[in-house]
């Protein structure tokens, strides 16, 4: 027989747990913020792009070759998109024809920077599609 169960410390207390080490000192405003970013770069074939560009992407076809998958309509509108954050930058060279190429701006770097632990991470775990 066992004895009276003790309280577990990851239960709801009058309704509420508590935060997670490290995690506490994070009030609404920063969860916000955080959601934003979150849905930047988890928009459908955003992350791809951003990271092609890490990669060494700069014209049109690059992040085309290096994304398989991704219409032209798409990758169009995600390098507006990204643009728009400022995570990407586009520069367009005045020769005949135009030449336009786009590369990652410095926050688009170091929001990568930021990433990279989950690319790492996510080719340790690819059997989590199956």
């Amino acid at each position: 027989m066992t004895g009276p169960r003790q309280p577990d410390d990851s239960s709801a207390t009058a309704g509420q747990s508590r935060p997670e080490a490290g995690y506490e000192h994070i009030d609404d405003d920063v969860c916000r913020s955080f959601q934003r970013s979150v849905e930047i770069v988890g928009k459908k074939w955003s992350a791809a792009v951003l990271l092609a560009a890490m990669r060494g992407a700069r014209r049109f076809v690059d992040y085309r070759a290096r994304i398989p998958g991704i219409s032209n309509h798409l990758l169009s509108q995600r390098l507006r998109e990204l643009e728009g954050y400022r995570l990407i930058e586009r520069l367009v060279v005045p020769t005949t024809p135009v030449q336009i190429t786009y590369r990652p701006t410095e926050q688009g770097a170091s929001l990568m920077r930021v990433l990279h632990p989950l690319i790492e991470w996510s080719a340790k775990n690819e059997d989590m599609d199956t």
